[in-house]
């Protein structure tokens, strides 16, 4: 673990202590382009944790204080996410899956931050999730059922019934309703469904259903 500090952070406004974890991508040709750019003042960029390819990690920000990462963004009714998150950056161009090395880094980092901050898998987001007009990242090639068989994220089962809104659904799970609901789908199916394509399905809403359960047994 290597430690680059970055001059782009504040002090978590109010007070509050992160209850979020959020996933993002680089979209950089490589580790050290996006450490110049997450250190570099001059973009007022940056998160508390970077993740090359190789698997090394890096300090760029301390965990107690606000990162500038999430951007405009809104979860469960909070817009100011960077002071309720701690932000994870992965090297990847968004074009390929994220390797091995870089995956086991990126869970024993969870793992400790989840602990020492006591998040809960509920609490571990996408950037697409929280800004789902303008982000996807980390994208489709991400493995999010690899983090929630080891809960460090949801893991989710499909609802039995199929019946509910499927807009409401999305709203109770913490998605922002002022989202159009084409940009709320993408969002979903990148996180949980990403093989899905088209209008809204009855297996998107069996589980969202499942997702809403998962996280009301979470505690969240």
């Amino acid at each position: 673990m290597t430690a680059f500090p970055s001059p782009n952070f504040g002090a978590r406004r109010g007070g509050v202590r992160p209850s979020l974890i959020i996933l993002h991508y680089t979209a950089m040709e490589s580790a050290q382009a996006a450490r110049a750019r997450l250190c570099d003042p001059d973009y007022e960029v940056s998160a508390h944790w970077l993740i090359g390819e190789d698997g090394r990690s890096e300090a760029l920000v301390s965990e107690a204080e606000r990162a500038w990462h999430a951007g405009r963004s809104s979860w469960r009714g909070i817009e100011d996410v960077n002071s309720h998150s701690i932000g994870i950056e992965l090297a990847n161009r968004g074009t390929h899956p994220f390797p091995e090395p870089q995956m086991a880094a990126l869970e024993d980092l969870l793992r400790g931050i989840m602990a020492r901050w006591n998040i809960t898998p509920a609490g571990v987001l996408a950037h697409s999730d929280i800004a789902p007009d303008r982000k996807i990242d980390p994208g489709p090639h991400f493995d999010w059922q690899r983090l929630a068989r080891q809960g460090l994220a949801l893991r989710p089962q499909r609802g039995a019934g199929g019946e509910a809104d499927f807009s409401h659904l999305l709203t109770a799970i913490g998605y922002d309703r002022s989202q159009e609901p084409e940009l709320l789908l993408r969002a979903f199916r990148l996180r949980f469904r990403p093989w899905g394509h088209g209008p809204v399905e009855i297996e998107d809403i069996r589980l969202a259903e499942g997702v809403l359960a998962a996280i009301s047994a979470d505690g969240a």
